[in-house]
């Protein structure tokens, strides 16, 4: 009973952070599945059961406060359930062994991508307003729905900061569309796997125990998102990502680290982590006072919404 609580709870924070971020659900998720010994393929094939549920009622959500590109959601969210179907059958056909570190190997890649990308950068924004072509987003979704399967996450950490990037969809657009598609690509893995492992390794009670939280979640992230701080939210799902893969790896066979050695390593990724935090709360907090000052520096008769719109984005 208290696994089922923490997988509920689980599933509650990381579709929090998905549906304000627009990633990490499927890594946070699976992350922990394989923390407690879980079968690789039967991690990822539980969160993207857990996800059809999660991404319908958070897409709903997203399209009820206008977050949502339907123009965008078929580009990339056909193209991605193709590449989930191909990536679920292919993590099907590996041996526990060797896809336990390499699902690590591929999730520690998206957690330090999250982690530098949005500590960095934060959430780019140009070009706003052009139209984002399907030769654009035909591969992306392809590679992010393959990454996804494979990985047990990896549709938002590929495909959001991609489209943030091209600065042509605003950040809640991008992130609304995202988690939209995303269930497209949740039904294509969940084919896939069933097709490759069938059902007997899975257990039907994780995936409603993942499903509760995140449904009970969902709406709530999608408000959430127009008021959260992103910048942060990435600096600080990316460390936890970062910090737990490193040390299924360490304890993996392909390294089998000692006790000292993985001990210097977490206290160095504790330290970079906090720094990385550190930095993007400043970052925050300077954009947010730039952006105080701009508006007072606006045109007295410019209206508030006009102010809004000359503001810089966070």
């Amino acid at each position: 009973m208290r696994k089922l609580l923490l997988l509920a709870l689980v599933g509650l924070g990381a579709q929090l952070v998905d549906g304000s971020l627009g990633m990490a659900y499927g890594v946070t998720s699976t992350t922990l599945l394989l923390a407690i010994g879980t079968n690789p393929a039967a991690a990822s094939a539980t969160v993207h059961l857990a996800e059809i549920g999660t991404t319908l009622v958070s897409g709903a959500a997203h399209w009820k406060f206008g977050n949502v590109d339907w123009k965008v959601v078929a580009k990339i969210g056909i193209p991605g359930a193709v590449g989930a179907f191909a990536g679920a059958t292919f993590l099907s056909g590996l041996s526990t062994e060797t896809a336990a570190p390499l699902m690590s190997v591929i999730l520690l890649a998206l957690g330090l991508y999250i982690l530098i990308r949005f500590t960095t950068f934060g959430l780019p924004k140009g070009n706003l307003g052009k139209p984002l072509r399907k030769r654009f987003l035909a591969p992306l979704g392809i590679v992010a729905g393959f990454v996804d399967s494979t990985g047990g996450g990896g549709w938002g950490p590929v495909g959001t900061p991609a489209i943030l990037a091209s600065g042509r969809l605003e950040p809640r657009k991008t992130i609304g569309s995202i988690d939209t598609s995303e269930f497209l690509v949740a039904v294509a893995a969940s084919i896939g796997f069933f097709v490759g492992i069938g059902s007997e390794n899975l257990s039907f009670t994780w995936v409603a125990a993942l499903l509760i939280g995140g449904v009970i979640a969902a709406p709530i992230a999608a408000w959430l998102v127009r008021h959260i701080p992103p910048r942060v939210l990435g600096s600080a799902v990316g460390g936890v990502i970062i910090l737990t893969n490193i040390r299924t790896l360490l304890r993996s066979d392909w390294i089998d680290a000692g006790d000292n050695t993985r001990y210097a390593v977490y206290a160095v990724i504790y330290v970079v982590w906090a720094a990385a935090l550190a930095y993007s709360i400043r970052a925050y907090l300077a954009d947010r006072e730039q952006e105080r000052l701009d508006l007072e520096a606006a045109p007295d008769g410019a209206t508030a919404d006009d102010k809004k719109a000359s503001a810089p984005a966070q």
